[in-house]
């Protein structure tokens, strides 16, 4: 499909998707749309930043009848920020329909979500403990919702999440209309749709890999006393727009942010022991530019859907390389340039080489010392089988550039 007209949409939806600045859809959005229209179960798999939220929020918004004021649609998110999130794209997208949506989550007053929905709601977006929530107080009924989305699933998962997620689908009606979307496939995700899907319609785009063309990925060996240098280097150098900083941690992201801070740098956070109106300030800050870098855990990190985030520094390496992909895919979104590094030190090393094993798109040393240190690492790792790694201090001669 080469424009949105060729959908057949309603001219409220259309009028939407105009206004909110799609021209062209993506191949996700190509692959889905048509088959969701029609009816069909639908399970994608599709990277981050590749439309996935306006892939099926299209067909469900040309669905649903705003002059019934019942919940007609419901969509799954596994955290709060990324509830949020969908619900606003939900929102820009159907602005001249009429049809209401609202975000469910912990985290805010239930009273304030009861209000909405006694006033009449079409389409709700939650996270599965605070849908249960109003399940169980028979404040919410999902015996209209036709139409049900599961966004990230593979993070549902992770999250332990599968079991609500269940209960919550076995409260919609039996014909419903059921899409699952997911940046990975793992064995649990297709063994959940073959159980609740009819005959899906099987999507996969680029499968979670970034591409290089839109996509520089750099790395650098440092042990852990010297990455805070590094970044400090790099955030001096590059600037390319916000910057997003991922660590393993909750401590390892509020201690960074607190050290960046002391530097006089413009920093916000981003991690599970922030309350919810903290990390809506900090999502806030990072929006509107008022902050250069935001430092976040992984699993917070899941509503970070910010145009303008131009790099992206994995200060740990992540032990999984899905999670890997994750975190760069919050740059170079939607066709956008960016830039991703990743520190490495000398405990890191074999994470980081499944990383590369996994890689189909180049992952660039910043030096030619760090392709050297690296290989030594590797050999020195593959000598010991497994052996604990000695630490190393990495001495960085000459001028430090990143290489083109």
């Amino acid at each position: 499909m080469d424009s949105f007209e060729e959908f057949d949409l309603s001219p409220e939806v259309l009028r939407g998707v105009k206004s909110a600045g799609y021209v062209k859809p993506f191949p996700v959005q190509s692959k889905a749309i048509g088959p969701l229209m029609a009816g069909r179960d639908v399970i994608g798999q599709a990277r981050a930043g590749s439309g996935k939220t306006a892939a099926f929020g299209i067909p469900l918004l040309h669905a649903v009848n705003p002059s019934d004021r019942r919940v007609q649609a419901l969509v799954l998110a596994p955290t709060r920020e990324l509830a949020v999130q969908i619900s606003r794209e939900l929102s820009r997208l159907g602005a001249f329909t009429g049809i209401s949506v609202l975000a469910v989550y912990g985290g805010q007053s239930m009273n304030v979500q009861l209000d909405a929905l006694r006033s009449g709601v079409n389409v709700v977006v939650g996270t599965p403990g605070r849908t249960i929530d109003h399940l169980m107080h028979r404040t919410l009924r999902l015996d209209s919702a036709r139409f049900v989305v599961v966004d990230e699933a593979d993070v549902m998962l992770d999250m332990g999440f599968v079991e609500d997620v269940e209960f919550i689908l076995g409260s919609t009606p039996a014909d419903r209309q059921l899409s699952l979307f997911s940046a990975t496939m793992p064995k649990r995700i297709v063994d959940l749709s073959e159980r609740y899907m009819k005959d899906p319609e099987r999507i996969f785009v680029d499968r979670d890999e970034p591409s290089s063309q839109t996509l520089e990925q750099f790395y650098a060996r440092a042990e852990r006393p010297e990455k805070l240098d590094l970044l400090l280097r790099i955030l001096k150098m590059d600037n390319r727009g916000s910057t997003v900083v991922f660590c393993r941690t909750r401590h390892g992201t509020a201690r960074l942010a607190k050290e960046l801070g002391r530097r006089f740098i413009s920093v916000a956070q981003l991690h599970g022991d922030l309350t919810q109106n903290q990390r809506d300030h900090s999502m806030g800050l990072l929006r509107s530019s008022r902050v250069d870098v935001l430092v976040s855990t992984d699993v917070a990190s899941r509503g970070i859907d910010v145009r303008q985030v131009g790099c992206v520094i994995n200060y740990d390496v992540p032990e999984d390389p899905a999670v890997y992909l994750h975190r760069v895919g919050r740059t170079a979104r939607a066709g956008d340039l960016g830039v991703a590094y990743t520190f490495v030190s000398r405990d890191e090393v074999a994470d980081f080489a499944r990383i590369l094993s996994r890689a189909k798109t180049p992952i660039k040393p910043l030096t030619p010392a760090d392709e050297i240190h690296l290989k030594l690492s590797l050999a020195d790792d593959t000598g010991r089988d497994g052996a604990s790694r000695r630490r190393s201090r990495n001495r960085w001669g000459g001028r430090w550039r990143r290489r083109r």
